[in-house]
């Protein structure tokens, strides 16, 4: 049997107890007084009373009925804490009834109620004043309290009718069944309490399983959140090195042939001058193609223009100066917000629409261009069209291809082509760094 169900079986039975009890005293009663009324005694019995008694049959049925009525409103279920505090009071008064009918011999009804209060009550502090005022009634209903000032008929007086040894019997076995109710109702009170505590061990055994499941998902998170600061700095760790090996071997090229140059011009200009003019040429020609891959390498690193300004100002900004040094048409439409932006979002976004003027001037000799930037959903889409020479076969330089690293690291794509001039169009996921105000 499980064990949540034994106070409800224990509760039953302690149901079915009191109700052979008070079958029981309720039997006594009227067959005692039937049975003066057979042997024309009931005179003598008036005289010892002192009072009407109830027509004999009554009794037992109007105590049934009484008994019944309390096992319905025992019976009623209710969430509600007034309903529960009025079935308590209907219970408590129909069991004064019952009291009253079995002439105050029986008052262990009184326990029936209490038991179902301990179960059932809502609020502990109610429950304690509930549980107090039944205890207050079993007490006052004791039958010396009463009987001396309202004649009440005792139990012993109806046993009178009886046999000396049948009397005793019957006095025994009430006081039995009385004894057994009130272990009964001693065995359901610490069953109860026992699975109430139970219950107690259980949640708090839940709510500690629940709070290290959370202190492991806090964990969790805070190793996610490391993990990711970690890949972050990683990635912003790689470019930085690939930026300064690219400047570094860039830089020492270029120096080493214009140091082996000098040194050779040394050697030269006494014996032959005219040679040394044409390797100062040379010289020249490597410390500016050197100067121009260092300015290369330099422009990867973050614009000063968006350490200045917001994304979409430092835009408008690069597009006029290159107009006004190249003499060229930019049209540009803009229908997304570029603000809220992560620093490396900002950046790639820069970079492409810088990269894409400079190639169609310097290499697809364009004098217009037209630029557009939109959003779907969460994607930056940038399509970039200029009217140059455009190219056949598309060959990615150093440009293109730094492009095309920068966006596989923000999970974005680049594609080129050409169509009456060079078109790119690149797509970046946003991540919303910052809330959207």
């Amino acid at each position: 049997m499980n064990n949540n169900q034994m106070p409800k079986m224990v509760f039953f039975g302690m149901l079915n107890l009191n109700l052979i009890i008070i079958l029981y005293i309720s039997g006594v009663i009227a067959n005692g007084l039937s049975g003066y009324a057979r042997e024309n005694t009931a005179v003598s019995f008036l005289q010892q009373v002192h009072s009407m008694p109830m027509v004999p049959w009554k009794i037992p049925v109007m105590a049934f009925l009484l008994f019944g009525s309390l096992v319905l409103f025992l019976c009623i279920e209710t969430e509600s804490s007034f309903l529960v505090y009025i079935k308590s009071g209907l219970e408590i008064l129909v069991s004064l009834f019952l009291i009253y009918i079995l002439n105050f011999s029986y008052t262990g009804i009184l326990l029936l109620i209490l038991a179902d209060i301990i179960r059932r009550f809502p609020k502990m502090k109610w429950k304690f004043t509930a549980i107090g005022i039944v205890c207050g009634v079993y007490l006052l209903t004791d039958y010396n309290l009463f009987s001396g000032r309202w004649h009440i008929t005792s139990f012993d007086t109806y046993l009178l009718y009886y046999r000396s040894d049948v009397r005793s019997i019957m006095l025994a076995l009430r006081n039995i069944m009385n004894s057994l109710n009130m272990l009964i109702f001693i065995i359901y009170t610490i069953l109860l309490m026992r699975d109430q505590m139970s219950e107690k061990e259980r949640i708090l055994q839940l709510n500690e399983q629940l709070n290290r499941a959370n202190d492991e998902l806090q964990q969790a998170n805070k190793q996610m959140e490391e993990y990711s600061r970690e890949s972050v700095k990683n990635a912003e760790t790689r470019e930085r090195n690939r930026l300064a090996r690219e400047i570094h071997d860039t830089l020492g090229h270029t120096l080493t042939g214009i140091i082996t140059g000098l040194d050779a011009c040394v050697t030269l200009l006494d014996l032959a001058p005219e040679a040394v003019k044409e390797q100062l040429t040379v010289i020249a020609d490597v410390a500016r193609n050197g100067m121009t891959d260092v300015r290369r390498s330099v422009k990867a690193l973050r614009p000063d223009a968006l350490e200045k300004m917001e994304l979409e100002k430092a835009l408008v900004q690069m597009m006029e100066e290159s107009k006004r040094a190249s003499n060229i048409e930019i049209d540009y439409c803009c229908t997304a917000p570029l603000t809220h932006f992560n620093k490396d979002e900002e950046e790639i976004i820069y970079r492409i629409v810088q990269e894409s003027i400079t190639n169609a001037i310097r290499h697809g000799k364009a004098d217009k261009i037209l630029i557009a930037i939109s959003m779907e959903y969460n994607v930056i889409n940038i399509w970039i069209k200029d009217n140059g020479i455009g190219c056949i076969n598309i060959e990615k330089g150093f440009g293109l291809h730094h492009m095309e690293e920068r966006l596989g690291m923000l999970h974005g794509s680049l594609n080129c082509f050409n169509n009456n001039g060079f078109v790119l169009e690149a797509s970046i996921p946003i991540r919303w760094g910052e809330e959207m105000k």
